[in-house]
């Protein structure tokens, strides 16, 4: 039987979890293969990483530069959730090009609408061919602990049914959101996925497997608004969350991260201002953001603000913050593990999340 490639991008994974909850398999391929502790690419968002990873380039070339984007040009305002917005060929692609078979599982649909390009078949657990649950069972819901398990099942299931050369799977971090490291929660839902992607690799005669997360996760206990902060100051601007999606239950739209469009205010005062405020780890103005993070100037917008470890930014008029916050978005939640296991690495540098597509392009599908 030829090699199957298996890339499993675990939402949230921040490294802590794997150090506080017993991941016996995840241990073994580690032992087996490597773990090394790496970089997500900023900002540190699910649509962002994903695309990173798929297309082993940056935001600055693929273009999704946040979940949510407002477009100056047109004045629309767009989830990027669709591959009509990713603006590089994707390893599904390539593998298309060269007569490979992929297989994409997502617990979010709006995953598999992203990223699908070129896929062989895509399945997301919210939106399932019937074939596949009923021989899976059906998923069950996606705010909860259990459904990571259903995506790396379904994978299994579908790969009994058919041949694949290329699989990736990618999850819901509604589980790291809700619940820290220490819980029981999180004890559950990490052997859950362990026990899995355990039994995916037991299930295929010949393959290699890496494993990665989009972002890291941590607690927050503060909320900032800066519209209102810069109005204080006479600047007017508008606030787009990075972190904003369809999936709000877990994370609010409340992140680390967060573009600013002003209006007819100078931009230097815009930053002076921000960089002044207690919170703000670093405001950065379009152009050098783009530059530092590898972004495309034109999907940002005129400033970029980062909040501090416990930080994020939003408005308390359109949100209430939860009492125990956890969230993402900034330069806090940029640490990721890497996992490798079965294939030919030697030699091979991972430094990002979005190598383990750099290694597909370069040693499997060349």
């Amino acid at each position: 039987m030829p090699l199957t490639t298996v890339v499993v991008m675990v939402d949230g994974l921040d490294p802590e979890y794997l150090e506080r909850c017993d991941v016996p398999r995840l241990r073994d391929l580690a032992d087996g293969g490597f773990m090394v502790e790496g970089k997500a690419i900023m900002p540190t968002v699910t649509n962002v990483n994903n695309v990173s990873l798929v297309t082993a380039s940056y935001p600055q070339s693929h273009g999704i530069t946040s979940n949510y984007w407002l477009d100056r040009d047109s004045g629309a305002e767009h989830y990027m959730e669709s591959g009509e917005f990713v603006q590089s060929e994707n390893m599904f692609q390539r593998a298309e090009a060269i007569g490979a078979r992929s297989l994409l599982v997502t617990a979010k649909d709006k995953l598999r609408r992203l990223l699908s390009a070129g896929t062989t078949l895509s399945v997301s657990s919210e939106q399932p061919p019937q074939w596949v649950a009923g021989g899976v069972g059906e998923p069950p819901p996606i705010y909860s602990i259990e459904v990571n398990q259903w995506v790396v099942d379904a994978a299994r299931y579908i790969l009994g049914q058919e041949s694949y050369d290329l699989v990736y799977l990618t999850t819901t971090d509604y589980a790291m959101h809700t619940y820290a490291p220490d819980q029981p929660e999180s004890a559950k839902h990490l052997w859950l996925l362990d026990e899995a992607i355990g039994k995916l690799v037991d299930s295929l005669s010949e393959v290699q497997i890496m494993i990665t997360a989009d972002h890291g996760m941590s607690p927050k206990t503060e909320m900032l608004n800066l519209e209102e902060r810069l109005a204080q100051q006479g600047i007017r601007a508008q606030a787009v969350p990075i972190i904003k999606d369809r999936y709000t239950v877990h994370h609010s739209n409340l992140g680390g991260c967060i573009y600013l469009y002003l209006e007819d205010t100078d931009v230097d005062a815009a930053v002076d201002a921000l960089n002044n405020i207690d919170g703000v780890d670093q405001a950065l103005p379009r152009d050098e953001a783009a530059r530092k993070f590898r972004l495309m100037p034109s999907r940002i917008g005129d400033v970029m603000a980062l909040g501090s470890e416990g930080v994020v930014f939003g408005d308390a008029e359109q949100v209430t913050m939860p009492q125990q916050l956890r969230s993402h978005g900034s330069l806090h939640e940029e640490r990721v593990p890497i996992i490798g296991f079965g294939g030919d690495f030697d030699g091979f540098e991972f430094q990002e999340n979005r190598d383990l597509g750099r290694y597909v392009f370069q040693r499997v599908l060349d």
